[in-house]
């Protein structure tokens, strides 16, 4: 009876473990799941917010030479997408050169995966792990509109000189000369450097002022001891009105998961890589692989396939 106490006390013990271990491995996944959720958030955040932050788009010259025979083609912005994937530890995202290959991993679901601590190993020191695989499924964008809303009291000043003096300096000739009124302009309220075009937006403290400047279109502005011919453009801003997404399968990527903590990340990364480019084993030519590690988060980052 003694025994049987005894047996059952540490049964009881074992039990309790296991299930402090279960607890923590919950919290660790509930963890992971809130940072992953949080991640999305950011991901939809920060493709929102890089699209109301379009850079001026820069003036090219151009000749069109035909007939408009389609009108539903005008008026398109092309964009070309960069999703952030987010990466939990113990997964990896490997993409393969051919889709019909990562279709077939997909399909397999789990796959064993077997781990080699060195070259001439007897089959008793070799490990396998099994890990699951699965699609990834992004959120692309499909439709985006813009209004545009033209300034009354903007003009956007290009053509600027490459000149060895500061930003700043030359945002203080360039009020300096329109602000006066014997060169057509008045009293400057702010001016903006637009770093992605090397343009100037400066905006006036009335009406009145940048339609006549605007419509001379070209200027000649005294900059140092040099005289320089500027471009006068009408100023023209633009506000999200409709962004829409659509569900969208990479084609050659696939995602593992469940990946033990066994091998450093570099030895993981290549038995994976080992494996799943073989051809008896389903696989195929490996594009490219990224492994994080459990207890660690990873961001992919996919471009538009040119393939």
């Amino acid at each position: 009876s003694q025994e049987l106490c005894s047996a059952l006390e540490q049964e009881h013990a074992k039990l309790q473990t296991a299930k402090e271990a279960v607890e923590q491995r919950t919290r660790e996944l509930r963890k992971e799941g809130e940072l992953l959720h949080k991640n999305i958030e950011q991901q939809m955040c920060c493709l929102c917010t890089q699209t109301q932050m379009l850079p001026a788009l820069p003036e090219k010259k151009m000749v069109f030479k035909g007939l408009v025979t389609n009108k539903d083609n005008m008026n398109k912005l092309m964009l070309a997408p960069l999703i952030r994937y987010p990466l939990l530890g113990g997964s990896a995202l490997i993409t393969f050169e051919k889709a019909e290959v990562a279709q077939r991993i997909i399909e397999v679901k789990e796959h064993v995966v077997e781990l080699s601590y060195g070259e001439d190993l007897e089959e008793l020191d070799r490990c396998r792990v099994r890990v699951q695989a699965a699609p990834v499924d992004i959120l692309l964008p499909s439709a985006l509109e813009i209004g545009l809303t033209r300034s009354s009291r903007s003009i956007l000043v290009s053509d600027l000189p490459s000149l060895a003096i500061p930003e700043e300096a030359l945002l203080d000739k360039l009020e300096l000369f329109f602000s006066k009124t014997k060169n057509g302009g008045g009293e400057v309220e702010s001016r903006e450097f637009l770093d992605d075009s090397g343009q100037v937006v400066l905006t006036f403290a009335e009406d009145g002022v940048a339609e006549p400047l605007i419509a001379r279109g070209h200027i000649q502005v005294l900059i140092g001891k040099g005289r320089y011919e500027l471009k006068i453009s009408p100023c023209v801003s633009g506000d999200i009105t409709n962004l829409q997404f659509q569900p969208s399968r990479c084609p050659r990527t696939v995602l593992l998961s469940g990946i033990p903590d066994v091998l450093g990340e570099e030895p993981m990364r290549d038995a994976l890589e080992i494996h799943f480019q073989k051809a008896s084993r389903g696989g195929g030519e490996v594009d490219a692989l990224a492994y994080v590690p459990v207890g660690q988060h990873g961001v992919a980052v996919f471009t538009e396939d040119a393939g």
